[in-house]
Order: C-alpha cells, then sequence, then structure tokens
C-alpha cells in the first residue's frame, strides 16, 4: 500500500483524498494515487482541513505546524506537504 511523493524545496508533497463527515477517522487506504482519509468534521470553515492535519499528524508523528495544504483547499483533492521532512513514511514511496 504504497502512494508516490515527491520531494520539495521544504520536504515532501503527496496527494490526499479527504472524505468529509464520514462515522469512521483516519487513514482509509489508497484511491489513484492519492493517500484516502476519512474525518469526521465537515467540509465547513476549514474544519475537515483541520482534522486532516491532526490526522497526518498523529500518524506520521511529526508536528501539526510542519503539515500545509497547498493545493485543494475547498476540495476533497489536496495536495499536502510535510516540512522537514527528508524520509517518506512508509505508506508512501518515490515516484
Amino acid at each position: 500500500m504504497d502512494i508516490p511523493f515527491k520531494r520539495s524545496k521544504k520536504g515532501i508533497t503527496f496527494k490526499v483524498k479527504v472524505e468529509p463527515k464520514s462515522s469512521k477517522r483516519g487513514i482509509s487506504g489508497i484511491v489513484g494515487d492519492a493517500l484516502k482519509i476519512r474525518v469526521n468534521a465537515p467540509p465547513v470553515r476549514g474544519a475537515a482541513n483541520e482534522e486532516l492535519i491532526e490526522i497526518l499528524s498523529e500518524e506520521f508523528c511529526i508536528k501539526k505546524a510542519a503539515i500545509k495544504i497547498i493545493r485543494g483547499h475547498f476540495s476533497r483533492d489536496k495536495v499536502v506537504e510535510i516540512e522537514g521532512m527528508e524520509v517518506a513514511p512508509s505508506i508512501l514511496k518515490t515516484k
């Protein structure tokens, strides 16, 4: 279960597909070339984005401040950057 990631100047980037208002919370698999993440929050006023960052922080054991949504703030399809990460978590692979 690997998804492609890219190295950036600040760290790594990868695609995420968010499922808001889900009854379950967390990483639920791979959809195409994106990591699928379920969040309980609705997509209102950034609540789902905040929960997405919280889940990634917990799963990858990194600070929330290191995680940025760089594309797709108002979409279910997002590109996330993790600053300062040189080695990707095992769920990600080099593209």
